[in-house]
């Protein structure tokens, strides 16, 4: 299942390896790049935002990378103000004006499918009908987070975010107005299209996020490739260029700046930012910079 890997995944990733009962590679190597110049050092490392307890994913180049890193960077704040303010901005932005339902949006095949996908994980189909179908996708990836007991309390931000010396600034690429606004403002043939193509995949294959994550865990590179960017760039072209590739040529902008400085700093985004030709790492390449990984 896509579902709020790349498109939502400020909001919601993928859920875990152990949580679907899929074996556990035996030495885990999410991908991590070290990107270098005369005076700088860049740690890039592709997140998953929600898992459970219990997985050891932690590469050692970024704990190195944290130990000696003045600055830690998100795709958007870490703190409670900041959780705080996208669910308020979620709710008001992504209900439906009275009188309205997401049934009325959907085509009648599409709706019966959500109601199956609702019913079968525990989601009310009564609160996704007040939904525009971005926050419906949101929803029904929560549901299936909680039943298999994952969290974004679990995922890599939250834990780094504890982890990271007190003295290292933490900094955000984008607010979470911005990060809302993404799915918000995605025309509505593309969030329709986005929804219809999770709830597919939840029909064909319900332990795809377990395949995901162990491809994460393994740094299989290709399969990331097939499983979080394809599926989403083929479904929804108009929000994969918002969401994968407009935001990649911003952040390559504000690293590019901060490699031009001096000092470590470490990049915490979504595994699906940095991996192939439009990835971070690849453009930050093309500017000339050293990039170590794989």
């Amino acid at each position: 299942m896509r579902l709020r890997r790349t498109w939502a995944a400020a909001v919601m990733a993928v859920t875990a390896l152990a949580a679907c009962g899929s074996p556990r590679p035996a030495v885990a190597r999410p991908p991590v790049w070290i990107v270098r110049d005369a005076d700088s050092e860049l740690v890039l490392f592709g997140s998953v935002h929600v898992l459970p307890e219990g997985l050891d994913w932690r590469p050692p180049e970024l704990t190195a990378g944290l130990e000696r890193a003045e600055d830690l960077w998100f795709e958007m704040p870490m703190d409670a103000e900041a959780e705080a303010q996208s669910a308020r901005l979620a709710a008001e932005r992504g209900l439906l004006p009275p009188g309205r339902s997401l049934q009325d949006l959907l085509p009648s095949r599409t709706w019966s499918r959500l109601v199956a996908a609702a019913e079968r994980y525990r989601l009310s189909p009564d609160l996704l009908a007040r939904m525009e179908p971005w926050l419906a996708e949101v929803a029904l990836s929560g549901a299936v987070y909680r039943l298999v007991g994952a969290s974004p309390g679990k995922g890599v931000e939250k834990q780094l975010q504890a982890a990271a010396p007190p003295s290292a600034a933490r900094k955000a690429f984008e607010t979470p107005e911005q990060q809302i606004a993404l799915f918000d403002e995605a025309p509505l043939a593309d969030q329709i299209a986005s929804l219809e193509h999770s709830l597919e995949e939840l029909e064909r294959d319900p332990e795809a996020f377990a395949s995901l994550v162990g491809a994460w865990m393994s740094g299989d590179l290709a399969q990331l490739q097939r499983v979080a960017i394809e599926p989403l760039r083929e479904a929804a072209p108009v929000i994969y260029r918002r969401v994968v590739t407009e935001r990649n040529e911003a952040w390559v902008r504000v690293l590019d700046a901060r490699l031009k400085g001096e000092g470590r700093t470490v990049v915490v985004v979504g595994v699906g930012h940095l991996i192939g030709p439009e990835g971070l790492p690849a453009r930050l390449r093309a500017l000339g910079y050293s990039v170590e990984g794989p």
